[in-house]
């Protein structure tokens, strides 16, 4: 039987972190970078997750696809779920996803198209320093997970079928779980669930990416990493026009070029080593 459920902002619609970069016209002059979008050309409207966007990849990404000329994006950062709905109402036209079987399912409905690896890093376990269910030096999330279910400890939750949400639910399912016995759900984006499980001192599964840019601010420390089951790939999806003719088809071919393109599969390998000491992902696009 589930235990007490707390939740925290679910009465509200999932916050969305709307990005909006604007590419100027280029100059006359020969130095303008050729294929320059027209300023009639519709954005291309990104639905990513909020991961992307945390970590500072997304703006530096977008800027430098604006500085060569190309379309302005919009983007949208939410849950995968959410982004994978955006792609089906038609509200998007590329998405940046982290949930595979989703991802699949999407595409072999007809909804997706062109879907292609991008980068990935992994899922950590993070919890108070204090580590009242003593998971520090297990070597698995299932155990983890058990063991954290059968102490008094409070789990935080993203509860908003994000790809972490997803992971979470497939990680308590393999630990024998069916809930958390103690749950607080805040139904937001990866920064904020970790400010919440740091202020709560809690539990809480994260992608290394957003953790590395904000676990300074957090009284919060890793606990578990490495097990395989918690690899995170990313992956990007064109929405299919041949179910909303109204996408901007040119467009999102055109950013997802440009996110598998060498260019940037090199970027995304040093992204965050100046500051972190290691990469916040890892290339994955096939040249």
């Amino acid at each position: 039987m589930e235990g007490p459920v707390r939740q925290v902002g679910l009465a509200l619609a999932p916050l969305l972190l709307l990005t909006s970069l604007t590419c100027s016209k280029p100059g006359g002059g020969t130095g303008a970078p050729s294929g320059a979008a027209a300023p009639s050309e519709r954005p291309v409207l990104l639905a990513t997750t909020t991961s992307f966007q945390d970590t500072g990849l997304l703006d530096v990404l977008v800027s430098r696809f604006q500085a060569q000329g190309g379309p302005q994006i919009k983007a949208v950062a939410v849950g995968t779920g959410e982004a994978l709905a955006m792609g089906k109402r038609g509200d998007a036209d590329l998405l940046v996803v982290h949930s595979p079987k989703a991802e699949e399912a999407f595409v072999t409905e007809g909804w997706g198209r062109n879907r292609r690896a991008l980068w990935h890093n992994d899922f950590v376990i993070v919890g108070p320093k204090a580590d009242p269910a003593r998971i520090r030096g297990l070597k698995t999330a299932a155990e983890a997970f058990q063991k954290i279910a059968a102490s008094d400890a409070t789990f935080v939750s993203r509860a908003d079928k994000s790809g972490t949400h997803i992971k979470e639910q497939a990680l308590l399912k393999a630990a024998g779980l069916e809930s958390w016995p103690k749950l607080l759900a805040t139904g937001q984006g990866m920064s904020e669930s970790l400010r919440i499980a740091s202020e709560k001192q809690a539990y809480s599964l994260s992608d290394r990416g957003t953790w590395l840019a904000t676990h300074k601010s957090l009284e919060l420390e890793l606990l578990l990493e490495g097990d395989p089951p918690l690899a995170n790939p990313y992956h990007v999806i064109e929405v299919n026009p041949d179910k909303h003719p109204k996408t901007n088809a040119e467009g999102a071919r055109r950013f997802a070029d440009f996110l598998v393109s060498q260019e940037v599969q090199k970027l995304v390998g040093e992204f965050g080593k100046d500051k972190y000491g290691q990469p916040l992902f890892f290339p994955d696009a096939k040249p």
